[in-house]
């Protein structure tokens, strides 16, 4: 199984493409909507990485393929200029998953 990146900004792809992993940039819903089409065709990719801005933007889009399939895993990445979570996120959805507050 291989890895692909859809990511918004040229920093990101240039980091993973020296790592070795494909990827696009898209910045519009249909150029994403396409990338990701493209994705599920090719049965060789089992893990989507997206950065956390572009998941946040078209969450519609991510969520229809992450309740719906079971292949590829959508993984959102942060980007250069870091996550958009707060820094206690972890504790923050145990807490709210199991319903204990640590």
């Amino acid at each position: 199984m291989r890895m692909y990146l859809i990511s918004d900004n040229n920093d990101t792809y240039t980091g993973m493409r020296l790592s070795g992993v494909e990827g696009t940039v898209v910045h519009t819903k249909a150029a994403l909507k396409e990338q990701l089409d493209k994705v599920l065709a090719d049965k060789t990719i089992g893990i989507v990485l997206i950065t956390e801005k572009l998941s946040a933007e078209f969450p519609d889009i991510i969520n229809d393929i992450k309740l719906n399939r079971r292949l590829p895993l959508i993984v959102e990445i942060p980007d250069r200029h870091g996550t958009g979570r707060k820094p206690d996120f972890i504790t923050a959805y145990v807490n709210e998953a199991i319903g204990l507050k640590l």
